[in-house]
């Protein structure tokens, strides 16, 4: 489908199989046509916000727009409570919150883990077969975020498979309009009561890792409670998990299918901090977070009712022409500035952006140093969820 061919037809952004097709026509269509486009979704109905000026001019204003009546489009199937995750707090609550782990993603501390993200990488690396097939997004993509972040929460090295089971199965929950009622789904009661175990292991004997933090933290001189305790580990888990997988998978088939630009990052290595930023531009691992209008308000001109939801589509608004000019559809892997919006931005900017940016930069340096040429074999199976832009199957084909 050519960019300017995406017909005046309402946009199911609700539908993870429109996700995972060419959506970038539609996408362009909805900033040019209808920047604040309303969709009927089974759950009611959203606008959707497509252009970057709209995403950042909301974002900025949290109270404004609120993210405690929900985030997810599914959302509005539900009653939300504020402590079921800290990406559904506002202010102050959700400042308060976050101080308390933040300490664990502040540049100094994220920097001391570049050995150990170094050595996991290699090691992954180093056992792909060269010049033979394999499946990148099961060797490389999955494994180096999930055993980084287990690491960080102090997740035995023996059960960091089941982190990425359950990690899977709670994006699935959360994004793939297929899970009625308010149930929890059986690999997210696992999850928690997983962390149960190992939370009150702390209790007793604490470590230095972010359980033993949760376990010793206060606000306004009470303990968390045990579920703000497990809503903490599983945000952690799955943001730290998914945003840098879908980052590396995605980043590695858009690297095969652009030779030129990967042929430029081998010559020119100190283009690599660059080139994550435009990797995350490009791919956009979370595609949209949602907001809902505290009082009737007004975007680009279309009212919005009180207690109407908004859908930022970070997706959009990371193509707008308007921000990155005439190459805005092209990959560009010295592209600065690149005021992308991959984090989100404002109040809910991403705890754990530098951590994801410190992976991803090692692993292409590691990957540069290896690897001469990157060929997509095979079919590209994609995850099927409106919200994160994941794979199931990337066959690949390294040559040296």
């Amino acid at each position: 489908m050519s960019i300017e061919a995406a017909p005046p037809r309402p946009i199911p952004i609700h539908d993870p199989d429109w996700w995972t097709g060419n959506v970038w026509a539609d996408l362009k269509w909805l900033r040019t046509h209808d920047p604040v486009h309303r969709v009927s979704t089974p759950a009611g109905d959203v606008w959707a916000i497509s252009r970057h000026a709209d995403v950042m001019d909301i974002s900025r204003h949290p109270l404004d727009w609120p993210s405690g009546r929900g985030v997810l489009i599914d959302d509005l199937r539900r009653v939300v409570a504020g402590n079921e995750s800290i990406i559904y707090l506002d202010p102050p609550d959700h400042a308060r919150h976050r101080k308390l782990v933040s300490g664990w993603f502040k540049p100094s501390v994220v920097r001391a883990f570049e050995e150990r993200v170094r050595a996991l990488a290699v090691s992954l690396l180093d056992d792909v077969p060269s010049g033979e097939t394999f499946d990148a997004n099961e060797a490389l993509a999955i494994p180096l975020p999930i055993r980084v972040i287990a690491e960080m929460l102090g997740v035995p090295s023996a059960d960091q498979d089941k982190f990425r089971l359950w990690s899977d199965e709670v994006i699935m929950e959360g994004s793939s309009q297929e899970v009625e009622g308010s149930e929890f789904a059986p690999g997210v009661l696992a999850l928690y009561e997983y962390f149960e175990q190992h939370l009150a292991e702390r209790r007793v004997t604490p470590g230095h890792d972010v359980l033993s933090t949760l376990v010793a933290a206060e606000l306004d001189g009470h303990q968390l409670s045990d579920f703000e305790m497990l809503a903490f580990c599983m945000t952690l888990l799955v943001a730290g998990n998914e945003t840098t997988r879908n980052l590396l998978g995605n980043g590695l088939e858009v690297l095969a299918g652009n030779p030129d630009e990967w042929d430029r990052l081998r010559a020119e290595p100190e283009l690599i901090p660059l080139a994550v930023e435009e990797l995350l531009r490009w791919v956009t691992p979370v595609l949209h977070f949602a907001r809902t209008a505290a009082h009737d308000s007004e975007i680009a001109g279309v009212p919005i009712a009180s207690g109407e939801m908004v859908v930022l589509l970070y997706a959009s608004a990371n193509r707008d022409e308007a921000v990155f000019g005439p190459t805005a559809d092209h990959l560009d892997l010295g592209r600065d500035p690149n005021p992308h919006v991959a984090f989100g931005f404002g109040e809910h900017f991403c705890l754990g952006a530098q951590l994801a940016r410190l992976e991803a930069r090692v692993f292409l340096e590691e990957l540069a140093a290896r690897a001469a040429t990157l060929e997509v074999t095979g079919p590209v199976e994609r995850r099927r969820s409106n919200l994160m832009r994941g794979l199931s199957a990337l066959p690949m084909r390294f040559g040296r």
